[in-house]
């Protein structure tokens, strides 16, 4: 009898390979823009897609469980097949947690290391490669009135999307049973993180230049040597606008300014802006 119970101890609670693959086609894995919002953008859909395996972690334990879910409704925002790899991470982690081998704050930290980088390389490859590689090939059977054509853009963006989204999970999984326990001994990982941030970093600077839509139209000078403030600040260094914004919001939300009152006042700027003049 002791045999046995020792024996089957260490798989208590333990994720199964159908239990990883279910959670990567869920409503939530497949659903991550469904609920989107400004405020924590995919955090219901990810909470939505590691209900089921929360769950079984925490099976007997509804505290802790609670705690688990509402962990999970923290900020989080990635190239969506990236979803279930990061799930695939935090399930291996909270397993650890629910035999208190773990902090329950790692887990946040680690799933805010890997968005930024993962989204970085996720977006490359699904949304300005692969997606326009698809369309391509379909627009060319379009033209020659080939009725496959939709079909065929479907199965070349979603085959590699619904392939990454199943053996990313279990990638994930193991990734984190395997290697983030050797990893925190050895200190790897706060070096995984140091360098991840790194990456992050850039990737949001860039992100900042991109989806700032709005330029300073507010004219300097007379004549033909006029020039725009957009002009000048460009030649200061392009994309400082949308810089100068995401510092303001920074500081605003460090201020525990709610970022609803946040987008109040972005619709109000855009709209005075434009009516006096100063922004296009």
């Amino acid at each position: 009898m002791t045999s046995n119970a020792t024996s089957t101890e260490p798989t208590i609670n333990k994720l199964t390979k159908a239990d990883l693959i279910k959670s990567s086609l869920n409503l939530g894995s497949l659903g991550m823009e469904f609920s989107w919002t400004y405020y924590k953008q995919m955090n219901l859909a990810f909470a939505l897609m590691v209900n089921k395996l929360l769950e079984k972690i925490y099976e007997g334990n509804p505290e802790g469980y609670k705690a688990a879910l509402v962990r999970h409704m923290a900020f989080f925002n990635i190239t969506v097949q990236f979803a279930p790899f990061v799930g695939g991470i935090a399930m291996s982690m909270e397993e650890r947690v629910a035999r208190g081998e773990m902090e329950p704050d790692a887990i946040n930290d680690v799933k805010s290391a890997l968005m930024g980088p993962l989204s970085g390389v996720g977006d490359s490859i699904f949304l300005a490669t692969l997606r326009v590689v698809a369309a391509g090939v379909a627009i060319s059977l379009a033209q020659q009135g080939n009725v496959m054509a939709p079909l065929v853009y479907l199965l070349i963006y979603n085959i590699p999307a619904f392939l990454t989204r199943i053996y990313g999970v279990q990638l994930g999984y193991n990734l984190g049973v395997n290697f983030l326990e050797q990893a925190q001994k050895s200190g790897l990982m706060d070096k995984i993180m140091f360098a991840a941030g790194i990456v992050g970093a850039m990737v949001i600077g860039s992100m900042t230049k991109d989806m700032f839509w709005a330029s300073v139209i507010l004219p300097i000078g007379t004549g033909e040597s006029a020039q725009t403030l957009q002009e000048i600040l460009d030649g200061v260094m392009p994309g400082i606008v949308g810089m100068g914004f995401m510092g303001l919001y920074y500081w605003m939300l460090g201020k525990k300014i709610s970022p609803t009152w946040i987008i109040i006042f972005t619709m109000i700027l855009g709209v005075v802006g434009v009516y006096f003049g100063f922004l296009g």
